[in-house]
């Protein structure tokens, strides 16, 4: 739905489909307490209604409304819920990993110094296998392990930085082995199987919650479409697309279910039906919110409400006609 909105000219600048990769944040997320913390990157939605984050607000968000999860402010690449606990989808690679370790200090500091026996809460950070070349991903890898943070590091290895293949980027291709290096266990699982993530998160998020630290969580999925919708996907080859489309985790998911009689054909078309209604109703509601107004524009901007946006008279800077001359038709 997400690709027929962009292609009508619903939505705005970049939208990154997460189609292929459903069970890493499935896996990972269900697993949580509304008061523990995910740090997501651009392919943030999916994260946002793992964590509970309402399928209108996401929808609106991606919209660019009013109704939104950040009021039409972040859009898709940046979505944000405090009520929820996600810290936000972040857009350049690797910035988000520090917001997720300065959280998982936190909860610790909170456990630990304020004393607040209850507070036991854990992070996600979510990022790919691109950043795993990254200054910040050994930087906070290394101050995780030495502080012992309860945070789990969740690369979702798609095994393309855009155009670039994992294969050629990278020295080591084996992104978990990078955790033992830094004193945290490291594992590699198959992130197509929503049942094989959710084992290796359960170890992961309850070894954080203990007070045993960090762990790297290195997840082989697979991106269906291209890096953005604004990608033509002309680099893969067809037959690795086709090899991973043939392993599909929601089509897997089906089949287990009904292979081992946990539910019917019936019983999963009904969820399907299901499905499509939330997804029909937050197009539907998205489509009839409203657009910001200007006088939202340099709202949560700067931090000092009276800085740069805010004129001597107390309006907003853009409200004033002057501060726009000589800038062509706006």
């Amino acid at each position: 739905m997400c690709a027929q909105m962009y292609y009508r000219g619903k939505m705005f600048g970049f939208v990154h489909l997460y189609n292929g990769q459903e069970a890493v944040s499935t896996g990972f997320i269900k697993l949580l307490k509304k008061e523990d913390s995910v740090v997501s990157t651009y392919r943030d939605h999916v994260h946002a209604l793992s964590k509970g984050v309402p399928a209108r607000a996401v929808m609106s968000e991606l919209f660019g409304k009013t109704t939104g999860c950040c009021r039409g402010q972040g859009g898709s690449m940046h979505m944000f819920s405090k009520e929820h606990n996600l810290l936000g989808g972040f857009a350049f690679i690797g910035e988000g990993i520090p917001v997720a370790t300065g959280a998982a200090f936190t909860s610790k500091y909170r456990r630990e110094v304020l004393k607040e026996a209850d507070c036991d809460h854990v992070t996600l950070a979510f990022f790919g296998d691109g950043t795993c070349n990254n200054g910040q991903f050994f930087e906070c890898l290394n101050m995780a392990a030495l502080w012992k943070l309860p945070i789990v590091f969740v690369v979702e290895n798609n095994l393309w930085a855009i155009g670039m293949s994992h294969l050629r980027a990278t020295s080591d291709p084996q992104i978990y082995k990078k955790g033992p290096a830094f004193g945290m266990p490291g594992i590699h699982v198959n992130g197509m199987d929503v049942l094989k993530v959710r084992a290796v998160a359960q170890t992961a998020i309850a070894r954080a919650r203990s007070g045993e630290g960090p762990t790297l969580v290195e997840c082989e999925t697979y991106r269906f479409r291209g890096h953005s919708l604004a990608d033509p996907d002309e680099l893969r080859d067809p037959a690795e697309k086709a090899h991973y489309a043939a392993r599909d985790p929601i089509t897997a998911l089906k089949k287990y279910l009904i292979e081992n009689n946990l539910a019917t054909e019936v019983e999963l078309k009904a969820i399907d039906k299901k499905i499509e209604e939330v997804v029909e109703d937050a197009v539907e509601f998205a489509d009839e919110s409203p657009h910001p107004t200007r006088s939202q524009l340099l709202e949560n901007v700067f931090a000092d409400p009276k800085g740069f946006g805010i004129g001597p008279d107390g309006r907003y800077r853009c409200e004033d006609p002057k501060f726009t001359e000589g800038t062509a038709q706006v």
